[in-house]
């Protein structure tokens, strides 16, 4: 496989090879998208670089730390950039990149390009880490264009990205990037359109502009002009002028990025025409039918001429019922952009810096003249977010809306006008910002647990259950603010790893009690969130290679292949004084009444497997007939005895697909070779899965699907045609499984009235 290729020549089912950014580029250059050309350096010539160059072993060393330690995550960052500026490129490599870039130069002339990253999951391809890596632009030269993109591979490693990768649950030894060198577009004005509403999911198409390049709109610098297009009406219906105090752009005189003041005749002028709205609308519109969800897009204008630089999924729209607006006798203290729904009450702390982050108590109110990327670890212990500058594509607003968090944004007198320890009230919905306690509870959304109670928030019912997968108890509210029907997937294991301590030094130390109440402590915030919908927690399913990096580690056993090792069932059933501990959390669990708690067996593939955890549950005089019990079907062997399984006796099963596409297609999805074979849409993938379904489903076993391809529309509808009881997606993915999966059984049943018929 090539280490760079042209972005026309890849599209959406190259996503493990060039990232979500890099497939969106050639997927829109390929429908006729106005997209500047260039070329990508895959993700599989990072990867080689990595290993090739002997850094790997060290470099994910220095990256197994505290996250929520301001000094311990700023050294990870620091030893990560610094192995990878200082490794030896392959020449090989090295040269492919260089040539590729001489070809563009004679196809375009000597141009500038921006670099920009496109990082994706090994094991969920589709995850395109948005805004967590650099982008570098205006670069010209052969050398330049190389070193920066050293330094997007660098940015992998930066400390947010470090941060975000552990709070969602992925494995940095699984996370690669692919480097994007594109013309650069000199941009007069430029910004970003969100193609539906991004908070409620309105067919309103939301624009924000403001002058020079769109960096500016991105970071939050600027408070940039508001502009919004009916798409029912076909107007234009809204429009905000800002004042666009400064502006990002390429000097004449160096060619380098910076940041300067908006001429006077400028600062309150308007920044788009009406057709400029329109033709941006049409593009946005465009773009959500092709990709058959709502996007948000970044765009820039060049002498007249539109150009689409990104376009990626809207995964922060909550499904609200949006509510007439009630006044209030509050008293207003500041006004700005409602970037991200919901009410908070807090003490306003205002943020300098990331050394002030410690300042942050849970629940307070983050004020600050814009987030960056080092303060996530503070704002996710805010009740709000509160800024002077940025529009709806800002960092605070991004990160808000996927943390469920309200937030007000380019109010530009925050800092001045809120005084720390005062208590106010934050409408994210609104973007008003209150002095002290105001009653707005009616009007809190579905990332507050209120209206949910309340009945606020609509939901679409399924015959087929949606539940969600989640990693962290920390992430239960805004799991159970998309109001699935449970949770499919609990992982033991990410709360394990966060204790620094295998399971082994608790039992060693005679420290027992201590791990199952930090057990019990996080799957019941989970529990009792979701209560009485059922939560399925997977027992410890942690290969030896992670093990053997923490406390009480160091006699783990070294496995050529963990991922085919001592690990899930095999481990429990080997390591049976841990996994008793794992049964006396789950018994303690149903005993203080959270009986929806279920138990679920990873990486069987033997039905002595069940057998002997069903004797160990007995052995700890816990009633089977009071817990749901079931398997993950991970494995060809479980797949295909499954109807011994069903004789023994359970209540559940559900497919990791993960796993049971690398152990069928006898791909290893961590291989950069062999990563474009790995596809759960292979027909043994699909026949495995109904041959389990339908003799489930004769048995009365409930079926459901955990792994990353239930967060996939298309695989929806296929498991709804199969007959699948319920799907577990992702926290950002339940709302499209949902509206896929009720619009699939319309079909379904639609078809079958019309057979009758006949």
């Amino acid at each position: 496989m090539a280490h760079v290729v042209w972005l026309d020549e890849v599209g959406k089912n190259d996503l493990s090879i060039v990232g979500g950014k890099g497939a969106s580029l050639g997927e829109m250059i390929k429908i006729g998208i106005p997209v500047p050309g260039g070329f990508a350096v895959t993700a599989q010539a990072f990867r080689d670089f990595i290993n090739r160059s002997g850094i790997a072993q060290e470099l994910f060393s220095a990256l197994k730390v505290d996250v929520n330690d301001q000094t311990q995550l700023q050294l990870a960052e620091d030893k990560a950039k610094k192995l990878i500026m200082e490794a030896k490129v392959p020449i090989n490599i090295e040269k492919e990149i260089k040539s590729r870039y001489k070809e563009l130069c004679d196809r375009e002339g000597e141009i500038f390009v921006a670099v920009r990253s496109s990082a994706t999951a090994e094991d969920l391809p589709d995850a395109s880490f948005a805004g967590q890596q650099e982008t570098y632009l205006n670069i010209k030269g052969t050398e330049a264009v190389f070193n920066s993109i050293k330094k997007c591979w660098a940015s992998l490693y930066g400390a947010r990205a470090i941060f975000y990768r552990v709070e969602q649950g992925f494995e940095h030894e699984k996370v690669n990037l692919s480097a994007i060198v594109q013309k650069m577009v000199d941009s007069e004005k430029a910004g970003v359109i969100f193609s539906s509403q991004p908070s409620t999911g309105e067919p309103l198409v939301v624009i924000e502009g403001a002058w020079g390049l769109g960096e500016s709109v991105v970071s939050g610098s600027v408070s940039p002009d508001n502009y919004e297009f009916d798409r029912n009406s076909r107007k234009i219906t809204h429009r905000m002028i800002a004042t666009k105090e400064i502006m990002v752009i390429r000097d004449p005189k160096t060619t380098k990025t910076v940041t300067v003041p908006v001429p006077p005749e400028k600062k309150e002028a308007v920044v788009l025409m009406d057709n400029e709205i329109v033709d941006l609308a049409r593009y946005a519109e465009i773009l959500e039918k092709h990709y058959g969800n709502p996007q948000d897009i970044e765009w820039s204008i060049e002498k007249g001429k539109i150009y689409i630089l990104q376009s990626r999924p809207i995964t922060t729209i909550s499904k609200e019922k949006k509510l007439a607006e009630e006044e209030t006798e509050g008293k207003v203290l500041i006004t700005g952009s409602g970037a991200s729904p919901g009410v908070a009450t807090g003490v306003v702390r205002i943020i300098k810096g990331k050394a002030d982050l410690d300042k942050i108590k849970q629940g307070d109110i983050l004020v600050t003249v814009m987030t960056m990327p080092d303060m996530v670890p503070g704002m996710r212990r805010a009740g709000a977010i509160v800024t002077n500058e940025g529009g709806m594509a800002c960092h605070a607003a991004i990160v808000s809306r996927e943390l469920g968090c309200p937030a007000v944004v380019g109010t530009k007198k925050a800092t001045s006008v809120l005084r720390d320890g005062m208590t106010i009230t934050v409408d994210g919905s609104r973007g008003i910002v209150y002095e002290g306690h105001v009653g707005l509870e009616s009007k809190t959304t579905a990332a507050a647990v209120g209206s949910i109670a309340a009945g606020v928030v609509s939901k679409i019912i399924t015959a087929t259950e949606i539940k969600v997968n989640i990693s962290e108890p920390l992430r239960a509210q805004v799991a159970a603010a998309t109001l699935a029907d449970g949770v499919g997937l609990l992982r033991i294991e990410h709360m394990m790893l966060g204790l620094g301590k295998t399971p082994n030094w608790y039992i060693k130390n005679g420290k027992t009690e201590e791990y199952v109440d930090e057990l019990v402590k996080g799957i019941k915030t989970v529990a009792e969130a979701f209560y009485p919908k059922p939560v399925w927690v997977r027992t410890l399913d942690a290969p030896t290679d992670e093990f053997r990096a923490m406390e009480g580690g160091e006699n783990e056993p070294i496995e050529h292949n963990p991922m085919l090792g001592w690990r899930g069932i095999r481990r429990d059933l080997t390591e049976t004084d841990h996994f008793r501990l794992e049964i006396r959390a789950f018994k303690k669990l149903h005993e203080t009444g959270l009986t929806n708690v279920g138990i679920m067996l990873p990486m069987v593939q033997h039905v002595k497997e069940l057998q002997r955890a069903k004797e160990l549950i007995r052995d700890e005089n816990f009633d089977l007939e009071k817990i749901e019990l079931g398997i993950m079907i991970e494995t060809p062997g479980a797949a295909l005895t499954i109807e011994d399984f069903i004789e023994e006796g359970l209540d559940f099963v559900s497919f990791g697909t993960n796993d049971l596409t690398q152990y069928t297609l006898a791909v290893d999805r961590n291989n950069e070779n062999v990563a474009s074979l790995y596809s759960e849409f292979h027909p043994a993938i699909i026949k495995l899965i109904e041959y389990v379904v339908k003799r489930c489903d004769k048995a009365g076993v409930k079926t459901s699907i955990c792994g990353q391809a239930g967060s996939y529309p298309e695989m929806a509808k296929r498991l709804v045609e199969m007959g699948i009881t319920s799907i577990s997606a992702n926290i950002d993915a339940v709302a499209t499984v949902r509206e896929t999966v009720a619009r699939e059984e319309k079909i379904l049943m639609l078809r079958r009235i019309r057979e009758n018929e006949v």
